[in-house]
């Protein structure tokens, strides 16, 4: 048996000769004092002749143990010469497994299943926030410490969402990985313990207006009662909390057939302490643009006999559910993105840039007044609530004309295809008003 002392001692020759240890191992001195592991052994009735690495980088340790793991694949029926290089092919094809690879292709698969807008955001957020780390490393190759290191960037520049959304895509890549024998194990399945817990109050919003406008259109062409469009078009033209549209009520609308349409939501409706919903002249006063009125005759035929513009499915003298238009939002692909209190903080984004390159000198007031914000230097009962009104109908006037520009007439949404989830959502619908068409006399008296 060869020992380190015998090895080191083997001087080289004119021609290679061999030092034998047992089991047909060896050692081959060459003549340029070269030393290699080999091991001799027959398979199916043939000699064959295994390399197991140059000595000192291979030791006999090292070389016992190969021979002794090719001997126990001898014994099962295998070729041990099989066997290595099917190792080395898998090896390189683990390696050109990248992430980024893995990834694109998972995408691929599962993008048909998604909206346009989020499988550009999907694969948007792997581009920005996982290839440039770990695209290049194999997926059989990832640890849990390697993934939460990434994450870990992210939470340090302050997206404490964002890296909790790329946890869960970068878990569901493993997840196919798996599924494909690509990984035997997803490092980032339990990493959402060790991550910052989301800080509650913001909540999303899309405040582009171009996206904005592609979120309402896109939302609008799901399936959905034409309720639930219309209120969708509404809120988001009068920018109103969803607590104050769910309530709303034919009579609270004023001169629809005048100059001056109102919404004149009641102080008792709004959000505030008792003291808020008690204050005299309290009212939210909003003026309502011709794009206003357009969803308004749209909607008469279907809601006009009740008293709520947006009643629920099932029983008409409740407000709709309060969820409906966040899920509406939800099925078109903005789950994050955008929910319905959301078209407040767009409003006051857009017009507040609009207004420093277009507005005059108060409209960055006359917006949070139309918003229903109280400056903090004000008290609830000494501030004018119907100050400004002028202004107030031109601001909403262009908001509605830069949100709507390439939007479908309210009518259209009436027209759409609906779910059929009961008998009352297959009731037909009434045929729409004529364009000439005035609203009955709708404010009860005091």
């Amino acid at each position: 048996m060869l020992n380190d002392a015998k090895i080191r001692a083997a001087k080289e020759r004119d021609k290679p000769y061999k030092l034998t240890d047992s089991h047909r191992l060896y050692l081959l001195v060459k003549p340029n004092g070269s030393k290699l592991w080999k091991w001799s052994y027959a398979y199916d009735g043939k000699q064959k002749t295994m390399h197991f690495g140059i000595y000192p980088l291979v030791s006999i340790a090292d070389a016992r143990a190969k021979r002794n793991e090719a001997r126990a694949q001898l014994v099962e029926g295998r070729d041990p010469a099989v066997v290595k290089k099917l190792k080395v092919e898998a090896n390189i094809e683990a390696g050109r497994n990248t992430f980024e690879r893995v990834a694109r292709e998972w995408h691929e698969i599962y993008k048909p299943q998604w909206a346009a807008v989020h499988a550009d955001d999907v694969l948007r957020s792997l581009e920005r926030d996982t290839f440039p780390s770990i695209g290049a490393l194999p997926v059989s190759e990832l640890t849990a410490p390697k993934v939460y290191e990434l994450l870990k960037a992210i939470e340090d520049r302050g997206s404490i969402e964002t890296a909790k959304r790329v946890r869960q895509r970068i878990s569901a890549v493993f997840v196919y990985a798996i599924a494909k024998g690509m990984a035997q194990a997803d490092p980032a399945e339990k990493l959402g313990a060790a991550l910052k817990p989301l800080r509650r109050g913001r909540q999303p919003a899309i405040t582009d207006l171009a996206r904005l406008s592609k979120m309402i259109a896109d939302a609008e062409e799901d399936y959905a009662r034409p309720i639930t469009r219309l209120a969708l078009r509404f809120l988001a033209l009068t920018v109103v909390r969803p607590s104050e549209l769910r309530g709303a009520r034919w009579d609270e609308f004023e001169e629809l057939n005048g100059p001056k349409p109102l919404w004149r939501i009641p102080a008792s409706r709004m959000k505030g302490d008792l003291d808020r919903k008690e204050e005299i002249d309290g009212d939210h006063l909003v003026p309502l643009p011709p794009q206003c009125l357009a969803v308004l005759r749209a909607l008469w035929p279907l809601t006009g006999n009740g008293d709520l513009l947006f009643p629920g499915n099932r029983h008409t003298h409740r407000p709709m559910s309060e969820n409906a238009l966040g899920y509406l939002l939800n099925r078109a692909g903005y789950h994050g993105h955008h929910v319905p209190h959301g078209f407040r903080a767009a409003f006051s984004t857009i017009m507040n840039e609009w207004s420093e390159r277009e507005g005059k000198e108060h409209d960055r007031k006359i917006i949070d007044l139309m918003l229903a914000h109280v400056p903090k230097e004000k008290v609830e009962g000494a501030y004018n609530r119907a100050a400004y009104m002028p202004r107030r109908r031109e601001l909403a006037k262009a908001w509605a004309d830069m949100l709507t520009k390439d939007l479908p007439a309210p009518l259209a949404l009436v027209e759409r295809p609906s779910k059929v989830t009961s008998d009352h959502s297959r009731r037909r619908v009434p045929e729409p008003v004529s364009t000439d068409f005035r609203f009955p006399a709708l404010r009860r008296a005091a």
